[in-house]
């Protein structure tokens, strides 16, 4: 080791290591990276809002600042990149540093990526356009390459770099907002198919039930996604003299207030959700389970009955407790898939021989 780290700090990586107390070991060293003037910055570009976030590169995970933005794709590339580009300043700004300063840009979108191009895969569907690319359109503004995946994805990466021990073989992340999706990490590796690995939320449970945006009908999507649990609330409460839910976020709000159709709504999606991943967990056996996005919110309300469907629908062995799996909310306070990219801008990034200043008006 102490020729490891010797080799490290020739090589500048590493200053020169501080003597801590001694240990029964021996003598004790704290090494760190030198202090640098980078930042790398992360975008979740969802479809009704977005997150950035923004991190020097010599400070921990903690100390990330983030902005949130209440326009998304829905809105139009024309109109949401410039409300990107604002976000990304502010969020660079509080970390003390400047845009040019920025060294690598990752972009998280809920849609599926082939990851041998970084473009969307074929069909692109609504609120999507052909020839759109945020990443590009980022990374070009900035002046360092963008990179782009599927925000699942990102969010199991984030998970499972940030929020479990070394031992978490399988982890699985679902985000569940507008869509539903699943991002799969398997020792280390996110697991990408050739761009359509995880689309949990078009896994057909009603074969006679509404038709999905996939073309697909009875998809899980179309029984849990955002639309469809808000629309069972507004039509439950038709007529009625209380404030009906206008989004997932207002739904999941009146249902932890109280509300008896809310909370129905929202415990039904549990149970349905649970009978999805029993699926994926009699196929993949995962350590653990995150969920995330806006019904991640929910905690309780959502995991529980999602419990419920497991314990009824998996293979005991695969969920049982003796099996050491976990199911549980997201830590990261809705971070998962902003902080994704912001790894995967890192572990892109590439040199560049472009040395032209970007012009950031």
């Amino acid at each position: 080791m102490s020729n490891i780290v010797r080799e490290l700090h020739t090589a500048g990586v590493v200053p020169n290591g501080r003597n801590g107390p001694a240990s029964p070991a021996g003598r004790r060293t704290t090494v760190c990276l030198p202090a640098t003037r980078h930042v790398a910055v992360g975008v979740h570009l969802g479809f009704n809002q977005a997150t950035v976030v923004a991190r020097r590169v010599d400070r921990p995970v903690a100390e990330t600042q983030s902005e949130h933005v209440g326009s998304g794709a829905n809105r139009g590339m024309a109109e949401v990149i410039p409300v990107l580009k604002q976000a990304i300043r502010d969020a660079v700004g509080k970390t003390g540093l400047r845009l040019e300063d920025v060294i690598s840009l990752g972009v998280a979108v809920p849609r599926m990526v082939d990851p041998r191009s970084g473009q969307f895969a074929s069909p692109v569907l609504p609120p999507w356009s052909e020839g759109d690319d945020p990443s590009r359109d980022l990374g070009d503004w900035l002046g360092v390459p963008g990179a782009l995946d599927n925000d699942a994805n990102l969010g199991a990466l984030a998970e499972q770099i940030y929020a479990t021990d070394g031992h978490t073989e399988i982890v699985v992340y679902i985000k569940g907002s507008t869509g539903v999706g699943a991002g799969l990490v398997i020792s280390n590796n996110p697991i990408r198919g050739r761009g359509m690995a995880g689309e949990i939320g078009h896994l057909v449970l009603n074969p006679d039930g509404a038709v999905c945006r996939c073309g697909g009908r009875g998809c899980l999507e179309t029984m849990i996604g955002a639309d469809a649990l808000v629309r069972q609330a507004r039509d439950a409460l038709s007529g009625s003299a209380v404030d009906v839910p206008h989004s997932l976020a207002s739904l999941i709000e009146k249902a932890q207030a109280g509300d008896v159709v809310c909370e129905r709504v929202v415990r039904d999606a549990g149970r349905v959700l649970g009978q999805a991943l029993a699926q994926v967990c009699n196929l993949l056996n995962p350590d653990l389970i995150v969920v995330g996005g806006q019904l991640g919110v929910a905690q309780g309300m959502i995991l529980e009955p999602c419990r419920e469907s497991l314990t009824r629908y998996a293979l005991r062995g695969a969920v049982g407790t003796q099996s050491g799996f976990t199911i549980k909310p997201s830590s990261m306070n809705q971070l998962s898939e902003a902080q994704g990219a912001l790894v995967l801008g890192l572990t892109s990034l590439r040199r560049t021989d472009d040395t032209q200043e970007p012009d950031r008006e």
